[in-house]
């Protein structure tokens, strides 16, 4: 097992949660600088997105999974919860027997038995984080009991997702095809209405984050963690010494399209509709060079880096000077990343903190020697 542990040997619990941490707060404090609920809900939606990116981390970073279909689960979990919304829509959007408009306009005369269970909110939510679990669950023992690795897994999951995709936009009658599943309702919990525009959903999708974070770098800490990060580094030598690498892939990728659906769901929730966009391969591909941006092997990391680069892909896409060319920035500096800082702004940050520690050994011990030289800045 030492190679196990020379591996995944993952910093202390103090250096992992003090930035979640202080993420976590900070989010929780935009409400008091914002005075603008429209901005409001627009960070929403980054933090979202964030979100999001850290699901791929989990896989991709910690399990070496490339997945390139995680927009599926995402837009699984945003379709669960807007089904639901739309049963529950002012009769003005419905039809004969509160049927949803687009299955009026196609002649439906009685609702699908697939969206009978989403008359009752509960099992929409259960199944905006179990529906997409179990998919990946599947695929992952398709593909893991297989032994599939590397790209063929990453063409796997784009394949999958393209299908879902196409499925959705072809069964226009029950899904609403390309226009999605628009006019919902809004979201009621425990007497709590979650408008796309106000402070409750904001708040809710802050604690959301703060769960998922907690939650991943809690997984990545237990054994289940550890032997995940050994397969990424040494999967021959991990099932040499008689673990079960593909029980352990599965459950990595079922728990980081949970993450994802939920994920989903509160784009639902701010958005105010579901579309086959929320699954399709533009914004699957966005997540992976967000998460490569942030650093992959890092939550908190991966999350930054869909934050800022969404933020500002939002900021250069709005503004006249860059409207035409903004896509062109976007790439320049994604290529500039990958070539100047492989292992992310994740990875910048600990090479810095790394040279201030070194500075502080140093001068904490004038005697030093040649052995405690300056550390290399690979990680830039």
């Amino acid at each position: 097992m030492a190679f196990m542990q020379s591996t995944t040997r993952a910093p202390g619990l103090g250096r992992q949660i003090v930035p979640i941490g202080i993420v976590c707060l900070i989010v929780f404090l935009m409400p008091l600088v914002l005075d603008n609920d429209f901005l409001l809900a627009k960070l929403a939606r980054y933090l979202v997105l964030g979100m999001l990116a850290m699901s791929l981390s989990l896989s991709w970073g910690f399990a070496g999974i490339l997945n390139l279909g995680q927009a599926m689960s995402f837009g699984l979990g945003s379709y669960a919860l807007a089904m639901a919304l739309k049963l529950k829509t002012v009769p003005v959007h419905t039809g004969a027997e509160g049927l949803p408009d687009f299955m009026v306009w196609n002649n439906v005369t009685r609702l699908p038995w697939f969206w009978v269970p989403f008359e009752w909110m509960g099992v929409a939510l259960l199944a905006g984080v179990l529906v997409p679990a179990a998919l990946a669950a599947g695929l992952g023992w398709f593909m893991f009991r297989g032994r599939v690795t590397g790209v063929y897994v990453a063409i796997i999951t784009l394949a999958t997702m393209v299908v879902v995709n196409l499925l959705i936009i072809d069964q226009q009658a029950c899904t609403g095809g390309f226009n999605g599943i628009t006019d919902l309702a809004q979201l009621q919990l425990f007497g709590i209405t979650f408008d796309a525009y106000g402070r409750s959903t904001y708040y809710l999708v802050a604690v959301c984050l703060t769960a998922s974070l907690l939650l991943a770098l809690a997984f990545t800490r237990t054994k289940a963690g550890l032997v995940i990060q050994a397969v990424r580094d040494h999967e021959a030598r991990v099932r040499y010494f008689g673990y079960d690498v593909a029980a352990y892939k599965i459950v990595a990728f079922a728990l980081s399209a949970a993450i994802a659906g939920l994920a989903g769901m509160l784009y639902t929730i701010i958005m105010e509709f579901a579309s086959p966009t929320f699954l399709g391969v533009p914004l699957s591909l966005s997540v992976v060079v967000w998460c490569a941006v942030g650093g992959r092997q890092s939550l908190v990391g991966a999350f930054l880096g869909a934050v800022l680069v969404a933020g500002m892909q939002g900021v250069l896409s709005e503004s006249a000077t860059f409207l035409e060319t903004w896509t062109l920035v976007m790439g320049v500096l994604f290529v500039l990343v990958v070539l100047f800082l492989p292992k992310g702004l994740a990875g910048l940050a600990e090479a810095i903190g790394a040279r201030l520690d070194w500075r502080r050994r140093s001068q904490a011990r004038p005697g030093a020697t040649l052995a405690s030289r300056e550390p290399t800045e690979a990680g830039l």
